[in-house]
């Protein structure tokens, strides 16, 4: 691969900037602070975009990278890859994608995979490196190789953790001891106390417990449901039966009634068939009176008649015989006396027949009418009663029928033929009464013991929702253990290739180029079996690499960045170097760039540096390159 032409529009401090880069060894020389760390941060930014995340820096390289000067945030970027095909890249750094056209200027962005969160991976599809293995190889940032006796070990510890694991910023060692903390800190194991596996598998023994405990009572609430509801199918049927007995009786009642009814009225008849059999007998009775008083009145009107004769008689006989005028006088005063009397008398009692008959005549006439309408009331009453009579047997089958078809599908047709037989019903309903109170109270009873049982099954309920809680977070960590230890496993297995495979390229590619740099003073780098990097020295011992001086240190981690640069790519990329050989002597100087011009002929190189040190030693040892200068 080959970075053709930069074109930054505005990015950060830079503006207006057109770079032509070529194959080989390019130089960008510029002062401090003229933009080489900013030029350098362009060509990561065009590859691989801005981060607006601080990670843990005070700003972004957004915003740090934002135009000074406020015009607009872009810039493109041209390169040929190993195939000969060209690309630009055209990015405006407030959107997270880019625009990648061919050579023949055709849209080719959707080609690539978009990343929701990195945006258009062109870069990584076309070189399968990513932004972080990019910059712990082939890119050596300013002031990364300046370092003092404090920070000897961690330079060596990235040599030997880029040796063999391929990262210079991952250890083996450490990754493993990590993860192994983290399994026991964030897992733990059978060894383990209150760690969270100790702590869940304890609660779920303690839950499996309570909850053996407590499903007894689940049992007993399924036996008291159960009950429960054979007790209310129970009740619901007595009650049915009650009223239908209910109902029976009510018709009943209503028949008997009607019954009383008839009853009544036969009393009545009889009533008043003997208040006729009475009046007939008064009628006789008068009937005889009136005969008799005739006889009377006759009597009394003879006697009469014969006392005015016989005091007649008298009367002329003293008259004609006695000849006493006062005799004669007083028989003539005594007979017309009781002329006047006797006739008096007769006609007292003409009017008191009169009367008497009248009366008698009217009493008659009222036997004769009450007479009448009690034979018309009987006989209205005999209709009536043989009427109801029929009624009642009529209306009494139909209630009855009507009962049986009410409570067919309710109660069984045989049971309801049995109560409705039921004469004594009121016997039958006490009964029936008795037995819906005592299964209520049953039923009561049962509710009781229904509710002292639910908090015990809420506690139930919540107990077996923790323990399929417990299970999952049980299971969850198990995962985790197993996920962690497939990583071990995998890291181990990967560790194990790298230093079958891998790391022999990496300490001979690191060997060549040391021995190069140091005029064969060092040779055959290895790692010892605790990863730590050795070297031989030129009376073939071997010693480790932090007993050697920090210029050397910072040759051997530059070569080890560059020998892992020539294998993470099929594309040859380029080795961009940011004022790498600040501390170096002219010599290692020198011998570097030697070896850089033979070794990678093949790869394009881009030095930043803010000297003329560089430039001198190439143009000493006869080394074409291409310089550009940041004004």
């Amino acid at each position: 691969m080959e970075i053709l032409n930069l074109k930054i529009n505005n990015f950060g401090k830079l503006s207006n900037k057109q770079i032509e880069l070529k194959k080989g060894i390019n130089i960008i020389y510029g002062e401090n602070e003229s933009g080489k760390s900013t030029l350098l941060k362009f060509i990561m930014g065009m590859f691989y975009g801005l981060s607006k995340n601080k990670n843990k820096k005070l700003t972004s390289d957004y915003e740090k990278y934002m135009p000074w000067n406020g015009g607009e945030f872009s810039g493109k970027i041209s390169y040929k890859l190993d195939n000969n095909e060209k690309i630009e890249v055209f990015r405006e750094f407030k959107k997270k994608n880019p625009k990648i056209f061919n050579e023949n200027l055709e849209d080719i962005s959707k080609e690539f995979n978009i990343d929701k969160t990195l945006g258009n991976r062109f870069f990584y599809d076309q070189t399968k490196v990513d932004e972080e293995l990019f910059l712990s190889t082939i890119v050596s940032l300013q002031e990364e190789l300046k370092l003092d006796e404090k920070e000897q070990n961690i330079l060596v510890q990235k040599m030997s953790n880029l040796a063999s694991t391929g990262e210079d910023n991952l250890s083996f060692q450490k990754i493993m001891n990590k993860l192994n903390k983290r399994q026991t800190e964030e897992i733990g194991t059978s060894r383990t106390q209150d760690k969270p596996i100790n702590n869940v598998t304890k609660r779920i023994e303690q839950v499996e417990n309570e909850i053996e405990y407590l499903s007894n009572f689940s049992n007993k609430q399924y036996e008291i449901e159960q009950e429960k509801q054979n007790l209310e199918i129970q009740i619901k049927e007595e009650e049915n039966k009650l009223d239908l007995l209910k109902n029976l009786k009510q018709i009943q009642e209503k028949k008997e009634l009607q019954k009383e009814k008839i009853k009544i009225n036969e009393n009545v008849i009889k009533e008043y068939n003997q208040k006729i059999e009475k009046l007939y007998e008064k009628d006789k009775e008068e009937n005889a009176k009136d005969k008799l008083q005739v006889i009377n009145n006759k009597k009394s009107i003879k006697i009469s008649v014969i006392l005015d004769v016989t005091f007649f008689i008298i009367t002329l006989l003293s008259i004609f015989v006695i000849k006493n005028d006062i005799i004669t006088a007083l028989f003539t005063v005594f007979t017309i006396l009781s002329v006047t009397y006797t006739g008096y008398q007769q006609y007292k009692n003409k009017m008191g027949i009169h009367t008497k008959e009248i009366k008698q005549n009217v009493e008659k006439a009222n036997i004769k009418n009450e007479i009448e309408v009690l034979l018309k009331a009987n006989k209205k009453l005999e209709e009536e009663s043989k009427n109801t009579v029929e009624t009642i047997e009529k209306e009494y089958n139909e209630e009855i029928e009507k009962i049986r078809n009410k409570y067919i599908g309710i109660i069984p047709i045989k049971e309801i033929d049995e109560l409705l037989s039921k004469q004594a019903l009121a016997y039958e309903i006490n009964v029936m009464q008795n037995k819906i109170s005592e299964n209520k109270i049953k039923l009561h009873s049962i509710n009781v013991d229904r509710e002292n049982i639910l908090p015990k099954l809420e506690n139930l309920a919540k107990l077996e929702e923790e323990y399929t809680n417990l299970k999952e977070q049980y299971d969850e960590l198990n995962k985790t253990n197993n996920l962690i230890n497939i990583a071990k496993e995998e890291i181990q297995n990967a560790y194990e290739i790298m230093r079958k495979n891998v790391t022999p390229k990496f300490t001979s590619n690191l060997t060549k180029i040391i021995e190069n740099i140091s005029n064969g003073k060092y040779k055959n780098v290895e790692l010892d079996q605790t990863n730590q990097m050795i070297i031989e020295i030129e009376n073939g011992n071997y010693i480790p690499v932090q007993n050697l001086s920090i210029g050397t240190i910072d040759q051997l981690y530059l070569s080890l960045r560059i020998g892992a640069g020539m294998e993470i790519s099929d594309e040859k990329l380029p080795i961009i170097l940011d004022e790498a050989f600040a501390y170096w002597d002219n010599n290692r100087l020198e011998n570097i760039l030697k070896f850089l011009n033979k070794e990678f002929n093949d790869r394009q190189i881009i030095l930043f540096t803010c000297t003329n040190r560089e430039k001198e030693a190439l143009q000493k040892l006869g080394i074409e390159f291409n310089n550009v200068v940041l004004q």
